[in-house]
């Protein structure tokens, strides 16, 4: 074991991982003047928000729509970067019973009201929800729904819009998360695609960062964390096959709650912190196919949700709105399935081929799709390290010590977005800490 050496910085804040939440709350320290230290143990930074080369297509790795309009844009704005997006118009349409339908204009009524009488009351439902009576929380989003309707089709597009936000199904969600992010939170939102890859993004944040002082460090895992007296001091990390001790005031862990509990020093935060952080999320996994094709094999630039399938839930054709994405002459679509259970364990196998068989089935010329790759995300890689409604609070025993990320999202909030909101509150927890000490 190499000797540790002292690393000569002192940093305001330490911030384990450079994915999205890490990223959004170092970016507002850093424009809050702070003295800033992102550690990633990747060669990259976006997380699973991120992407990779593959045969001269841009593949991204997991997240690819970034909504407008919100936390995350308010975010770059702080560190004067814009954000790279395309918008798709419309962003969201539903591929029901070979139909493409529309519902930006028609809403819940117009998706529903073609399958059920109770399509009134359903949406009546989600009126009362944005008043704030919601159902218990128990109650999953399968048997909510199964208390108005049990028609099929209905049930499958709350399964695949479940699958789709929040990488679980309809019987594993709880409906009070559905409905306030689809009533409360608001549906069908303003998103784009970067015509980089997701990874851009983040690479456009990380120079902001780096330019206004702050660090970003690459291929530099945390080895430990460093408590004394009940209060963070910093961690150990390895850089360039040295282990440095780098001091701060206060530290920040993207990795989330479950790994960060994992690391050396983590005793610490106490038997009943340890068991809770360990036992208490829900990881929720997908499953993202990566593919191309020489003719396009529909005609819609967004997000394409559909209704009965067995396991996919959406698709995209990245290059409807970023062509360069891809080489000349291809159409490059990233579709998404979620398996059965989402939060449990499951066959690899069985549900990939469950999911290449809906392809196969919604579009015939899938079968001369090129490959590009297909990713399990699941265990300690998953689609987010918390189903939505089994968040873990952001806060730790340690006053000095927050978690950012996918698994401290606010209830009922999922994707990317929820990550940059979490980077916003952390910040100002920080900042808060930091002034009083």
């Amino acid at each position: 074991m190499s000797e540790t050496v002292i690393h000569p910085i002192s940093y305001d804040a330490v911030v384990i991982g450079a994915g999205a939440g890490g990223l959004s709350v170092a970016a507002r320290l850093v424009a809050a003047g702070k003295k800033v230290l992102v550690a990633e143990s990747l060669g990259r930074v976006g997380g699973r928000a991120s992407s990779e080369q593959i045969d001269g297509f841009t593949v991204n790795i997991g997240a690819i729509a970034i909504e407008k309009g919100s936390t995350f844009e308010e975010t770059f704005a702080l560190l004067d970067v814009e954000l790279d997006l395309r918008e798709p118009n419309p962003a969201t349409v539903f591929l029901i019973d070979g139909k493409i339908i529309n519902v930006a204009k028609g809403g819940w009524g117009m998706l529903l009201g073609g399958f059920t009488k109770q399509a009134a009351k359903i949406g009546a439902k989600f009126a009362d929800a944005r008043g704030g009576d919601l159902p218990e929380a128990k109650l999953t989003t399968k048997e909510w729904l199964s208390q108005y309707t049990k028609n099929e089709t209905v049930h499958a597009i709350f399964r695949n819009l479940c699958a789709a936000i929040f990488a679980a199904n309809s019987d594993e969600l709880p409906a009070r998360a559905f409905l306030t992010y689809f009533a409360v939170k608001g549906a069908f939102k303003r998103f784009g695609f970067c015509p980089r890859g997701t990874v851009g993004l983040w690479n456009d944040l990380t120079d902001a960062i780096r330019r206004r002082g702050g660090e970003v460090w690459l291929d530099a895992p945390v080895a430990a964390l460093n408590i004394e007296n009940g209060r963070a001091t910093g961690v150990d990390l390895v850089k360039d096959g040295v282990t440095l001790r780098v001091n701060a005031r206060t530290v920040i862990s993207n990795i989330g709650p479950h790994a960060t509990a994992l690391l050396p020093g983590a005793e610490a935060f106490g038997d009943e912190y340890i068991t809770l952080a360990t036992t208490g999320p829900k990881p929720a996994a997908n499953i993202v196919i990566n593919f191309a094709t020489r003719e396009r094999l529909y005609d819609a630039p967004g997000l394409v949700t559909f209704g009965r399938t067995r396991r996919l839930c959406n698709i995209g054709e990245l290059t409807a709105t970023c062509p360069e994405l891809a080489p000349a002459g291809w159409h490059q679509y990233v579709a998404y399935a979620v398996p059965h259970p989402a939060l449990g364990d499951f066959d690899n196998d069985a549900e990939i081929e469950a999911s290449l068989q809906d392809l196969r089935d919604l579009f015939p010329g899938f079968a001369d799709a090129k490959m590009l790759s297909i990713r399990v995300m699941r265990d300690g890689w998953p689609a987010q390290r918390s189903c939505g409604g089994y968040d873990l609070p952001q806060t730790t025993p340690l006053p000095n010590f927050w978690h950012v990320g996918d698994a401290v999202k606010p209830y009922g909030d999922g994707g990317t977005q929820a990550c940059a909101d979490t980077g916003r509150s952390v910040a100002k927890l920080t900042l808060d800490a930091l002034a009083a000490a």
